[in-house]
């Protein structure tokens, strides 16, 4: 799929908005809205998704990436830390938009809070968690 944001017609846009709010790739926008940086890692997005596979996870955040919503985010070859990830995912300035103009981010803080309140968090998600992002000094 092709990135699709920039194209404004009335069709296009009623396929974007049913495209963003399929029921895995809404989740997934959620947890990444949610997450204490925005950029959760692979792992962390499969701890918060239990009810569908790791591969589903990932189809859906390719499918989000090809549609310009989410961008892949790397840490620099020196900033990588063994044990740690190293990949991130965020949402990019065009998807924020899109979700901002057609009233799909009205919950991102209730999301955020709502996510600093899940509590049996996995040891390795918390540590994943609080790794470096890309951009952090």
């Amino acid at each position: 799929m092709d990135s699709r944001l920039g194209n404004g017609t009335e069709s296009a846009t009623r396929d974007l908005v049913h495209f963003v709010t399929q029921q895995t790739r809404f989740s997934l926008i959620s947890d990444i809205l949610g997450h204490p940086q925005q950029l959760p890692s692979m792992y962390e997005l499969e701890e918060l998704n239990p009810s569908v596979s790791e591969a589903t996870v990932y189809k859906h955040i390719q499918k989000l990436i090809d549609a310009g919503f989410v961008t892949e985010v790397a840490l620099d070859d020196d900033q990588r830390r063994q044990g740690y990830p190293w990949k991130f995912y965020g949402l990019t300035e065009a998807g924020r938009k899109f979700l901002e103009e057609h009233n799909l981010l009205a919950a991102e803080e209730t999301l955020q809070q709502i996510y600093e309140l899940i509590s049996d968090k996995p040891e390795k998600m918390v540590k994943y968690e609080n790794a470096p992002r890309p951009g952090e000094t």
